[in-house]
């Protein structure tokens, strides 16, 4: 950690198509190896997808996704008395949607699908209706903080 002045958040520009920063950032997470356009270009088929497939915007369903994957506590490893222990905490609100983006992404890449867009799209569909991969990983860490609400007064 710098002992300096905090980092400035910089401001992220929104995306072209949906004038959106978090579906911008989104975009930035789901790039590989600097190549922004093919990201995007694997965004926006995914969204044409959701959108042939559900018969609603495609940027609504992703949003109602992430809301539906954010966590609302995390566990933090903390050391007391030479045992390590989980402590619940919550998540700020930044944290919630970078979390839930990552999990969104990672299990997306995880699913067997040929393309990459169809597998972003069946993630994104299955979390808006509260089901998936990404929505248990959510669930585990919920029931992880539940499991260690004693280990709450070590917060800090």
């Amino acid at each position: 950690m710098s002992r300096r002045t905090r980092a400035v958040k910089r401001v992220v520009p929104p995306d072209p198509r949906y004038d959106s920063q978090t579906v911008s950032k989104f975009v930035s997470n789901l790039m590989y190896d600097g190549k922004k356009s093919l990201a995007e270009s694997i965004f926006y088929s995914a969204m044409d997808l959701i959108e042939e497939r559900t018969q609603q915007p495609g940027v609504a369903v992703f949003k109602q996704a992430i809301n539906n994957i954010k966590p609302a506590v995390e566990v933090k490893s903390r050391r007391v008395g030479g045992a390590s222990l989980q402590v619940p905490v919550e998540v700020r609100p930044d944290r919630r949607t970078a979390l839930a983006m990552r999990w969104l992404i990672t299990f997306a890449r995880g699913r067997g699908e040929k393309t990459m867009s169809e597998r972003l799209a069946a993630e994104i569909i299955l979390a808006s209706k509260g089901e998936g991969s990404a929505m248990k990983k959510k669930e585990d860490t919920h029931r992880m903080a539940e499991a260690n609400r004693a280990f709450a007064h070590y917060r800090w």
